[in-house]
């Protein structure tokens, strides 16, 4: 098949996760790998029903279990979609309040976890602030165009809160203080469509292969670590 130049519409099915055992306990997540609650497995499956009926191309998730899993029972319907791990899609890293409950750091030090919850400069001891997340997210987002360019296809991205506020601020055309704002739902995607030019189609063999991915150790779990492959990005 040879190549050539075309305008297509290409969707992106953006969502986060769905419930996990740290969610329904309130507790901090991050980078911990909480699994998804049976309630969670049911989201998963509802987000599946919802796009059981497109096209889905590739798609693209963190390491971490709960998107892993949420994306495995959309593709229930899309058994040969090409999936490729990216950890710029990982979660905000809550750095040390990982693990801890939301309520008993709220009422121990209310100011800070205002500032951390919704703020976007503030990082949490050896975490990420959202600012940090965006950035990583944004080098994704500017890879999947020009990718896209190459290689065209409906593209499946399961996230996590924090990740994808800065894609629905794009996309959505959002302000920083809307995004701040944001509750991003666990039980249905986001549909968007993604006009380009010019576009040089290939053949789809050549599926996720060309994809520079960035991968965060297993055995990392914080951000301050001098191991963190995201650290280039903040």
């Amino acid at each position: 098949m040879g190549n050539y130049e075309c305008d297509v519409m290409i969707k992106l099915f953006v969502f986060r996760h769905a419930e996990t055992f740290d969610n329904n306990r309130r507790i901090f997540s991050g980078w911990r790998d909480s699994e998804l609650t049976p309630k969670g497995l049911e989201q998963g499956k509802k987000i599946a029903e919802q796009l059981k009926h497109f096209q889905i191309d590739y798609a693209f998730t963190s390491h971490l279990k709960r998107a892993r899993k949420t994306l495995e029972l959309i593709l229930a319907f899309h058994p040969s979609v090409s999936v490729c791990i990216d950890d710029r899609l990982i979660e905000r890293c809550y750095g040390s309040l990982q693990g801890r409950s939301k309520e008993r750091f709220a009422h121990e030090d209310p100011e800070l976890y205002s500032q951390i919850h919704r703020g976007y400069e503030a990082a949490p001891p050896r975490g990420e602030s959202l600012r940090m997340v965006e950035r990583r997210v944004l080098s994704f987002l500017k890879q999947l165009k020009e990718w896209l360019k190459q290689t065209s296809g409906n593209v499946a991205i399961s996230c996590h809160g924090n990740s994808m506020r800065p894609i629905r601020r794009v996309f959505e055309n959002l302000s920083l203080e809307q995004m701040l704002c944001l509750e991003n739902p666990q039980d249905h995607a986001m549909i968007y469509d993604l006009h380009l030019q010019k576009l040089l189609r290939c053949d789809k063999k050549e599926s996720l292969q060309n994809w520079k991915g960035v991968r965060v150790p297993r055995k990392v779990k914080l951000a301050a670590d001098p191991l963190n492959s995201l650290k280039r990005f903040y």
